[in-house]
């Protein structure tokens, strides 16, 4: 009994997204052993109904806390970011392997093994990803994308956060789907550049060669070659571009502004260059940039900004002000 209220207690925090190393650890030795698969079947169901039931701010800040207290007692390991993979009745069994940022695991769904690689980016980083049916992906940086280890069933279907660049392998028969929080992009063959950052203001698809369709929850709309639609989430507004232009440059470490609001320029700068940016307080920020910038220097770029919009700068550290005068 006290062994159930221990494993009870990882698999509440790996819910809850708060893990350790040695946590994945113990969670990986308890998944291999089959004497658990009744144990796992009612801890998950007692979860389940727990977080439908009584999901509290105190029950939260207890989990927090435990965190923090196993992250004291292994001192300077590395910390581990796990995604969450919700337990249900049909979706018990998950295996965690950790290689080279990326996680590999294993579901369930309704009796088919289906095996998934979430492969995540950090600060200045890209990374070339080859699917199993030949697609080949550039993820940018501060990005995760989530996909079947081999694909199986009439889609292809994978789950991006982020941007990255696709190079889709045709198949007729088998359309390639990608799934962000705020539309979905069908596509049979092309090669095209979605960016769909929570923390943007702007997400957009920008097609290189090829057609691709983007459907939206009120609407749905097709691209071809050269076109961009860009994406307001704040204001709800949609434009569609049709001009020749170079697709992800960002992928030979070229930064490019199209009258991109401030703050999502910002955004950009910190996942490109690990810093933080911070706005001058009781000051008004609603301007939009343009430029493009070939490998240059963070300071380099704020530079051309303070030169073409009068918008000032001062770094401390890995920290940038930005200030009006």
């Amino acid at each position: 009994m006290r062994n159930n209220r221990k494993e009870s207690s990882l698999l509440h925090r790996y819910v809850d997204d708060l893990y350790t190393v040695e946590d994945v650890n113990q969670l990986q030795d308890m998944l291999k052993e089959n004497s658990k698969d009744q144990v796992l079947d009612e801890l998950s169901e007692e979860i389940w109904e727990e977080a439908m039931l009584h999901n509290t701010d105190v029950d939260k800040e207890r989990y927090r806390e435990e965190a923090r207290i196993l992250l004291k007692k292994i001192g300077g390991k590395k910390k581990l970011k796990i995604r969450k993979i919700w337990l249900t009745v049909t979706t018990i069994a998950a295996v965690l392997c950790l290689i080279w940022g990326s996680i590999e695991y294993f579901q369930l769904i309704n009796g088919t093994r289906i095996d998934f690689q979430e492969v995540e980016t950090s600060y200045g980083e890209c990374r070339e990803i080859c699917l199993s049916d030949g697609t080949i992906l550039v993820l940018n940086a501060c990005s995760r994308v989530r996909y079947p280890i081999s694909f199986v069933g009439k889609e292809r279907k994978i789950e991006l956060e982020g941007e990255g660049y696709f190079k889709v392998e045709h198949n007729e028969d088998n359309p390639f789907i990608i799934k962000t929080s705020y539309f979905d992009v069908k596509v049979l063959g092309t090669c095209f550049n979605v960016k769909s950052y929570s923390s943007d203001e702007i997400v957009s698809v920008n097609v290189e060669s090829g057609k691709v369709q983007v459907e939206l929850p009120e609407a749905m709309m097709r691209l071809k070659s050269n076109e961009q639609l860009l994406i307001n989430k704040e204001l709800g507004t949609y434009s569609k571009k049709n001009e020749k232009h170079e697709v992800a440059e960002w992928r030979v470490g070229n930064l490019c502004f199209d009258a991109t609001p401030l703050h999502d320029v910002a955004k950009e700068l910190e996942r490109r260059y690990n810093c933080r940016i911070i706005f001058a307080d009781g000051q008004k920020f609603d301007n939009l940039i343009s430029g493009e910038h070939d490998n240059k220097s963070l300071e380099d770029v704020l530079q051309s900004i303070e030169y073409t919009s009068g918008i000032r700068y001062k770094i401390s550290g890995n920290q940038v002000l930005l200030y009006k005068i």
